[in-house]
């Protein structure tokens, strides 16, 4: 019976993020593997396995689990390929960590065929969708699945869904549903960062502030908090706390946006040397998730747009938007283009991003930039005054030249 009793905890973290710590974890993972090295044939075990093998990826940040989790999900859909809800679902949740959207759609679409009533096979399918672009049917597959199983997990999606489109209080709502309906303070620790996140990106420092020291509180395992109040230190001027902080996120927790986060704190302080080493670092993490299969096409297009390599912005953003056409890719292909002096075809895609009236800040610096180019003062006044409306302190790199540029555009004024 430990396939089956490990896998709706496998199945939340994986499909929702990383919720639990690195030992529990270890733990199923060695449990689970001594049932597969007595029962090899047990499906549902080498299904469990292989969430739990995303998941272990999710809570380390190391995307080499991802082959290993290809491997055994594999394996499990050998032994069982007419009935292996579990199995289906498990590639499903592994094609989205890796960002192979399509495949992770059909994957979605078959787990829902095999079992009409699973709330997992709706927030696969609903995911795919909303990083393909195609918006209305996200939405659609999140209420199917609030409607099959209300919990965390749906509303967190739902929560999302409505930032999307610019209802941050509908948004905010939902994740307090959600982090009511947290069973764990782990659960709740997630929650709490995300709602930490949605008050950050609308400006408000001190009510963040409050959700990510809740969260460590909660669960002080859990980094992403750690780096939230990194973030709040930088936005109340203690850049040195702030990177005191963020080296102790990194040291623990190695995800990209953190280090770049770091390095570009060191780059606003005038420590380039350290700024560049960190810049190294995150292209090696880049790397070694192509190497284990994960699409990086989006982030890399937005990272070397803003360090240094205009080309290969391009060439990744256009890659990207062959496969998906989401406001996130169309913002980091127009702000590419606009690494490339393509002004004109920057506007058109930096409109594309802002279509749904999402109430993201960067999303609206990129578009003032490119109107500033353009020549269209008004129209970079508009839309650098949301931006800084929205979150003065949306970015380490970018918010002061939001300031300076609005500044000479009002003095021109």
């Amino acid at each position: 019976m430990i396939g089956k009793t490990v896998t709706a905890a496998a199945m939340a973290v994986a499909l929702l993020a990383p919720v639990v710590s690195v030992g529990s974890l270890d733990g199923t993972i060695a449990s689970l593997q001594d049932r597969l090295r007595a029962v090899p044939d047990d499906w549902r075990s080498s299904a469990s396995l292989g969430l739990a093998y995303v998941a272990q990826a999710r809570v380390t940040g190391d995307p080499s689990w991802y082959p290993k989790a290809e491997g055994i999900l594999a394996r499990s859909l050998r032994v069982n390929a007419d009935d292996n809800v579990e199995g289906m679902l498990g590639l499903g949740v592994l094609d989205l960590a890796r960002h192979d959207f399509s495949a992770a759609l059909r994957s979605g679409r078959r787990a829902a065929a095999l079992d009409p009533h699973g709330a997992e096979a709706y927030g696969v399918i609903g995911d795919a969708l909303l990083e393909l672009g195609r918006y209305d049917r996200a939405f659609r597959a999140f209420q199917t699945m609030v409607d099959t199983r209300p919990d965390l997990s749906s509303y967190a999606r739902v929560a999302y869904a409505r930032e999307l489109v610019g209802d941050v209080r509908g948004a905010e709502r939902a994740m307090r549903m959600a982090f009511g309906a947290a069973g764990t303070p782990a659960d709740a620790a997630w929650t709490a960062y995300q709602l930490g996140e949605l008050a950050f990106g609308s400006g408000d420092v001190r009510s963040a502030r409050g959700w990510y020291a809740r969260g460590r509180e909660l669960d002080p395992s859990y980094v992403p908090n750690l780096a939230g109040l990194a973030k709040v230190a930088w936005a109340r001027g203690d850049d040195g706390l702030a990177v005191e902080r963020f080296t102790d996120v990194v040291s623990r927790y190695p995800s990209a946006e953190f280090v770049v986060a770091l390095a570009d704190l060191y780059r606003a302080t005038g420590r380039q040397v350290l700024a560049e080493q960190q810049d190294d670092v995150v292209r090696a993490m880049h790397a070694l998730a192509s190497e284990s299969g994960v699409n990086v096409d989006l982030e890399l297009a937005l990272f070397d747009a803003d360090h240094g390599d205009p080309a290969g912005a391009l060439a990744a953003a256009r890659a990207e938007w062959g496969r998906r056409q989401s406001v996130h890719v169309a913002d980091a292909y127009a702000w590419a283009l606009y690494a490339n002096g393509r002004f004109a075809r920057a506007s058109t895609l930096a409109e594309r991003a802002l279509a749904l009236g999402t109430r993201n800040a960067l999303f609206l610096f990129h578009a003032g930039m490119i109107r500033f180019e353009l020549g269209d003062e008004q129209g970079a006044r508009r839309c650098l005054s949301a931006a800084l409306a929205t979150n003065p302190n949306f970015s380490i790199q970018h918010a002061d030249a939001a300031a300076i540029t609005l500044a000479r555009l009002e003095v021109g004024r």
